[in-house]
């Protein structure tokens, strides 16, 4: 057939059969797609990695920022506590102040010895001229040697109740000294936390001791404070 002849000829000479299928895109735009999608993941990684650093560097301002308030803290303390300590009548380390129990109490008792009683007195001042304008209060810690409570008649039942009194004892005194009630709080560790290993006579007066030391106040109001 002519017609039919003439028809497949054309078709040879466009270069395609009667069922070829369509043109497939052009590679160039595939190419380019992947692009702008790797293109996109850097920027999103990019990003990423800004923030991460500027996290990480606000943490850090934070972090020299609390050392510095604690370290201007420390200095506070020191400073308005500069007599005692020069005597060798109290120590400071770290923020914690800390009395002998020699100093304070007679061995097994919770009644304040007038030595220790003056010197409560003479540090009520300045715990109550460091804790203005802080949001702080005063733990007082009452801590013993690891012997167990001896005596004819003892008034204790064991070094947790004996701890805890002296600790009241000495929160009862300098709140008599002028320290607002509210701002302290008393707690007794008894023989759990000593200061040194109890191997002698020596170690043993060690930790016979009181602690005052100025904490956070607590957010849900704990601690004696709102």
């Amino acid at each position: 057939m002519h017609g039919g002849a003439r028809t497949d000829d054309l078709d040879a000479l466009d270069g395609h059969g009667p069922d070829d299928a369509p043109d497939a895109p052009p590679v160039w735009i595939a190419v380019s797609d992947l692009m702008t999608g790797l293109l996109g993941l850097f920027v999103l990684f990019f990003v990423w990695s800004l923030v991460l650093q500027a996290d990480a560097q606000q943490s850090l301002e934070a972090e020299k920022q609390a050392r510095v308030e604690d370290q201007n803290k420390l200095q506070a303390l020191e400073a308005l506590l500069a007599g005692p300590i020069a005597a060798g009548r109290i120590s400071l380390v770290d923020g914690r102040i800390g009395i002998r129990g020699s100093v304070l109490f007679d061995l097994n008792s919770a009644e304040l010895r007038d030595e220790g009683a003056g010197l409560l007195g003479e540090l009520a001042g300045p715990l109550g001229r460091y804790l203005e304008g802080r949001d702080e209060i005063i733990m007082v810690s009452g801590f013993t040697d690891d012997l167990p409570i001896h005596g004819r008649m003892p008034q204790f039942t064991d070094n947790w109740e004996l701890s805890a009194q002296r600790a009241l004892t000495v929160t009862r005194a300098l709140v008599g000294a002028g320290v607002e009630p509210r701002r302290l709080f008393a707690a007794g560790f008894g023989e759990h936390h000593p200061a040194v290993p109890n191997t002698d006579d020596a170690t043993r007066a060690r930790n016979r001791r009181v602690e005052i030391v100025p904490v956070p106040r607590s957010r849900d109001g704990g601690g004696g404070a709102k």
